[in-house]
């Protein structure tokens, strides 16, 4: 069984720009997207301040977010890293085979991933990522290079928007109909 300790898990800069962003999609009515908790089962409490100390991830999580744009339903996973490329160790077998069922339910997958080291975000199509995962599987690169996201698909802060991607998802979808 996994186990964390809570102070690894304190909540990404990305995730909390995407939070901020969905409230303001909810707001503005132009989606509805809600962040999937991963199911813990907790081990040591503090009982002084009632915080979890030690726990374990108690089933396998699917993806972070899942929601409705404008009647498209979408999932996707946020992601970072500090290097210049995606460990696909980072991208789990059951969410793959999660994505790979929602696309064939007619919605729509994807990551959201965040360079620290060029402080850029893209917006990943799930096409994308399951190539590259079948080719690491045959023996290929174990990693999405940096090059290989398209620039056509990098988000950019708009005003409350921290990541705006929406506007991503709408390009990916106008060639793709």
């Amino acid at each position: 069984m996994a186990y964390f300790n809570s102070r690894g898990l304190r909540g990404s800069t990305l995730e909390e720009f995407i939070n901020l962003t969905n409230d303001v999609y909810r707001e503005k009515n132009l989606a509805i997207i809600q962040k999937i908790p991963t199911p813990i089962t907790p081990v040591k409490i503090n009982n002084e301040n009632k915080t979890i100390t030690l726990a374990y991830f108690s089933e396998k999580s699917t993806v972070d977010y899942m929601g409705v744009v404008q009647g498209i339903p979408v999932c996707f996973d946020a992601k970072e890293t500090s290097q210049g490329y995606l460990a696909l160790q980072n991208i789990h077998k059951h969410q793959i085979d999660f994505m790979v069922d929602f696309e064939k339910q007619q919605g729509v997958a994807f990551m959201l991933v965040y360079f620290k080291m060029y402080d850029e975000y893209y917006y990943l199509p799930f096409k994308d990522i399951y190539k590259f995962w079948q080719d690491a599987n045959n023996g290929g690169r174990k990693s999405i290079p940096y090059k290989a996201f398209d620039k056509k698909y990098i988000i950019k802060q708009k005003g409350k928007f921290y990541v705006h991607y929406l506007e991503a998802l709408n390009t990916y979808l106008k060639e793709n109909d």
